[in-house]
């Protein structure tokens, strides 16, 4: 069963309980989907799916920031459970440490030697990565270990 059929049975699903945030936030989901099959005039694959996930998760974190630094904590708490709801459709996020390993990895492929390399290591590793974590993270790591 594809991510498509997912978030329609988690739109039922949610119907029957009366869990109206859930509701709100698989329909929202579903239309970015449609809008985004639109644009591409093709059916998405699970993999274009979670694409859109990502994306309506990084407008949720930045979101979430801009409600806390005006004091609106109540729309902060509702902004990050809708995103632990979009979270379920992306695959399990790489810890820290997986993400050095692979990091480490990488640089030794490429001979990265400074951080005038950095872009040929991201290039590289962020094919690897995609939707199991931030770019943000992944940029810090490489930073890191590149010694910048």
């Amino acid at each position: 069963m594809g991510l498509r059929e997912d978030i329609t049975g988690g739109i039922i699903t949610a119907m029957k309980q009366g869990e109206k945030l859930r509701l709100s936030t698989l329909r929202l989901l579903l239309a970015a989907v449609k809008n985004k099959e639109i644009e591409m005039k093709k059916e998405l694959s699970d993999g274009e799916i979670q694409s859109v996930v990502a994306t309506l998760l990084r407008q949720s974190k930045d979101s979430i920031e801009q409600f806390k630094k005006g004091g609106r904590d109540d729309l902060a708490e509702k902004e990050e459970k809708e995103a632990g709801i979009l979270q379920a459709f992306m695959p399990a996020q790489l810890s820290a440490e997986e993400i050095r390993a692979l990091v480490t990895g990488k640089i030794d492929e490429v001979g990265a030697e400074g951080m005038g390399d950095m872009g040929r290591v991201m290039k590289v590793v962020m094919p690897e990565i995609k939707g199991r974590s931030d770019g943000g993270t992944v940029k810090d790591i490489v930073k890191d270990l590149l010694g910048g």
